[in-house]
């Protein structure tokens, strides 16, 4: 018997304000995710990790992998770019669609997917952003946890999508690596609790992030 999944979405903000010291940090808190989701037996036995980014157009940078087989890339952000996390919001409905099972008679299907959003600005694409954020709702999510990164970040924009929004004042190594860790601890109680998890059950975050819902 096959053991069942817990997706994992990241969806992370590549625009163009995201260039230096943001996006490295990011690339850090990444690996710190990963290598931490690693030691946990029940993590490494249920997650499968998605991640997507978002500037002037959305990209899945990699679909639904097992955790021991995730390759942690080095995410690069353009010169400039908007945030179309509108667009993000989309190519995850489709992913999730493509590739979380649903229970059947014969078998149960995945853990309701856990998804991540985290952004230093507003979407640009607003629209298609308030478009999509009933899709979402519609949907067996499990939990939605969105951080606002830095001072830019709008708080009400993300409410609309988001269980549970959490805010970073700075966007430096400390802070992001910080997040990453509560992130992958997030995780592994899901993990752990193998769905059982009410949307309200998330660790107490570290001092850096503050949360708001």
């Amino acid at each position: 018997m096959s053991t069942r999944r817990l997706p994992v979405y990241l969806l992370l903000d590549t625009s163009g304000s995201m260039r230096g010291e943001p996006i490295q940090a990011v690339n850090n808190g990444l690996k710190v995710l990963v290598g931490a989701l690693r030691q946990d037996p029940y993590a490494l036995e249920s997650v499968h990790l998605g991640i997507i980014t978002f500037d002037l157009e959305a990209r899945e940078i990699f679909p639904l992998t097992p955790l021991d087989q995730v390759q942690v890339p080095e995410i690069e952000v353009p010169q400039a770019g908007a945030t179309f996390l509108g667009a993000a919001l989309e190519l995850l409905l489709q992913c999730a669609d493509r590739d979380v099972k649903r229970s059947t008679a014969e078998q149960k299907g995945d853990w309701r997917p856990l998804v991540f959003i985290m952004t230093d600005g507003s979407p640009s694409d607003l629209q298609m952003y308030r478009d999509c954020v009933p899709q979402i709702k519609g949907r067996n999510f499990g939990n939605i946890v969105a951080c606002a990164a830095g001072p830019k970040a709008k708080l009400d924009v993300l409410r609309e999508v988001a269980n549970h929004v959490v805010c970073m004042d700075t966007l430096d190594s400390a802070g992001f690596s910080q997040f990453f860790k509560w992130v992958s601890a997030s995780v592994a109680a899901g993990s752990t609790s193998a769905g059982v998890t009410s949307p309200t059950d998330l660790p107490p975050p570290p001092p850096e992030v503050h949360l708001v819902i």
